[in-house]
């Protein structure tokens, strides 16, 4: 996609009145937000359309005019939600978290089949590995985990493949890293996994990925997916799962006289899927700038796009900088980790660490500066095993947001340049 359909002040000017607290913190304080692998920022359309529905007293499984109301703008939502994921077929889990989602999945999938092995890799969320190991625990089932590349801080798709057999039951895999910003190869994992054995269930982590790239379903084909709408614009409270067609009437937790594919459980929130339309419109009016589609899917594809293209030359100018502004790769005193990555297998996620400077340390000075990014430890158990097994101790998160722009990345840039400074850099 051309800088001009990516850079251009209209498409600037759009997306910087969508968000809340874009540049400035509550207080009116100037900053930039660089935090959004932890919770990305919100977009006013979201937390309005939530706060207007859930004022709403009305039960939706009643019958007059307003219940009828909540009923559409749950249908909508459903909608919205196949929609963003090209699910034709299949099931929606609407539940808290997507963690708890990850859980149910994997733990449903796992007693599915007699195969006697599951495999996860070491990248995994929490929520993805620990589920892995429980279940493997209760059922008696092998675990196998596939490494990551140190260098990329990925996992290889061989790495993967090599652990799977004829007697494997599960495999569980995170489609994009949040402390290293790698992106797994789905579409060649799953077809290498299928091919050895097509009787496996499988598992896609998409909470990172959903926010920054197109998800598709139709041709990912796999059984179960988790997204969480806090981490893409929206508001903490509800996340989404999709179990596939032939996994939905697999034993599971449900109502009994409920029919065999259903696995919400309890009284949906109504204002949380009109939420996650407002997500869907935001992007699909996104894909109005380079298209004149009016088919919502392609809308959407088109607007997941621009975002993704729009941040690959952000990451890139982010690094490589240009004739007036060295990148961070540039500079001396500073290590950029896993760049051996390639950037179209990459997020935008950043990781550092300062020569001179501790992991918190940096934090701190950037934050004194109005720079809000994290540092991933191996003291939080959040972080520990991911970054054991890319062979770190810590590294600083640097993950801005399709919205910011070039001089965003030119001030990061020289924000970092002077706590270079601090330490005589």
């Amino acid at each position: 996609m051309s800088d001009s359909l990516l850079f251009n002040k209209p498409l600037d000017s759009f997306m910087q009145e969508q968000f809340y607290y874009l540049d400035e913190d509550i207080t009116g304080n100037k900053r930039l937000f660089f935090e959004n692998s932890g919770g990305s920022l919100r977009l006013k359309n979201v937390v309005q359309a939530d706060a207007r529905i859930a004022s709403y007293p009305d039960c939706p499984e009643r019958l007059h005019d307003m219940a009828l109301e909540i009923r559409k703008i749950i249908e909508n939502g459903l909608n919205d939600v196949h929609i963003m994921l090209n699910a034709t077929s299949g099931s929606i889990l609407p539940i808290d978290t997507a963690s708890r989602a990850m859980f149910e999945m994997i733990g449903s999938f796992s007693q599915a089949t007699a195969g006697g092995n599951i495999v996860t890799t070491a990248l995994e969320h929490p929520s993805a590995y620990d589920a892995c190991v429980h279940y493997a625990d209760l059922h008696k089932k092998e675990l196998r985990v596939a490494e990551a590349d140190p260098l990329t801080g990925t996992v290889l798709t061989k790495s993967i493949i090599e652990l799977i057999d004829k007697d494997t039951n599960l495999l569980a895999f995170v489609a994009t890293s949040n402390i290293t910003g790698a992106i797994l190869d789905i579409p060649e994992i799953v077809k290498q996994a299928r091919a050895i054995n097509p009787e496996m269930y499988i598992v896609i982590d998409a909470v990172q990925y959903a926010p920054h790239g197109v998800v598709d379903l139709e041709k990912w084909d796999v059984d179960g997916l988790n997204i969480a709408p806090y981490k893409m614009f929206g508001n903490r409270g509800m996340a989404f799962a999709y179990i596939s067609e032939r996994a939905a009437s697999i034993t599971h937790l449900k109502l009994a006289a409920a029919p065999a594919d259903k696995w919400g459980l309890g009284s949906p929130a109504p204002a949380h899927y009109a939420g996650f339309s407002e997500i869907v419109n935001y992007i699909c009016t996104l894909g109005s700038y380079v298209s004149e589609s009016t088919d919502r899917r392609e809308q959407y594809v088109n607007g997941m796009t621009l975002i993704e293209d729009r941040e690959r030359a952000l990451h890139t100018f982010l690094l490589h900088g240009d004739q007036d502004t060295p990148g961070l790769l540039q500079l001396d005193g500073l290590t950029v980790h896993f760049k051996d990555q390639p950037l179209e297998q990459k997020d935008f996620i950043v990781g550092l660490s300062f020569d001179d400077l501790s992991w918190s340390k940096a934090v701190e000075l950037y934050t004194k500066k109005g720079v809000l990014v994290y540092e991933r430890l191996a003291t939080s158990y959040y972080s520990k095993r991911i970054l054991e097994s890319v062979q770190l101790e810590g590294l600083i998160r640097v993950s801005p947001l399709h919205c910011h722009t070039l001089d965003d990345m030119r001030t990061f840039i020289h924000i970092t340049q002077s706590l270079l400074r601090v330490n005589g850099r």
